[in-house]
């Protein structure tokens, strides 16, 4: 299944029926595509996407992003709450949001690191393009 991660309809389909899972995406809400499959992602160091702060920060800056980066993750199960229940109906088990995004067999990331900021990737995680 060659779906957007975002909305988990494909991901309920391909663990519904045992098929590769391909994602097909930009960047996922609170760095859950990070978390998925396990990159580093350290709040102190990586800055957040409405901080406007550089890579290279200040101490208050950093503090900043360890902040945002702990709101991101309560408002963000808060929001995919209703999608995790509705997984777990359809596959008649508890689901949450990063268990249905680890099977990804691989993960068609829309990024140019030239504009963006260099960051640790696992193998699975390919890099198609830049603007679109």
């Amino acid at each position: 299944v060659l779906t957007d991660p975002v909305i988990p309809c494909g991901q309920i389909l391909a663990l519904h029926l045992p098929i590769p899972l391909i994602f097909f995406l930009r960047g996922l809400p609170c760095s859950f595509d990070l978390q998925a499959t396990q990159c580093p992602d350290p709040p102190s160091y990586v800055p957040r996407t409405f901080a406007d702060n550089s890579d290279h920060k200040m101490f208050i800056q950093r503090m900043e992003n360890l902040l945002l980066k702990s709101s991101e993750s309560f408002l963000c199960d808060f929001a995919y709450l209703p999608l995790e229940l509705l997984a777990s109906e359809v596959l008649h088990r508890p689901v949450t949001m990063k268990e249905l995004l680890r099977h990804g067999s691989i993960w068609l990331k829309r990024m140019d690191l030239g504009f963006e900021y260099p960051m640790a990737v696992m193998p699975n995680i390919v890099f198609i393009g830049g603007i679109n």
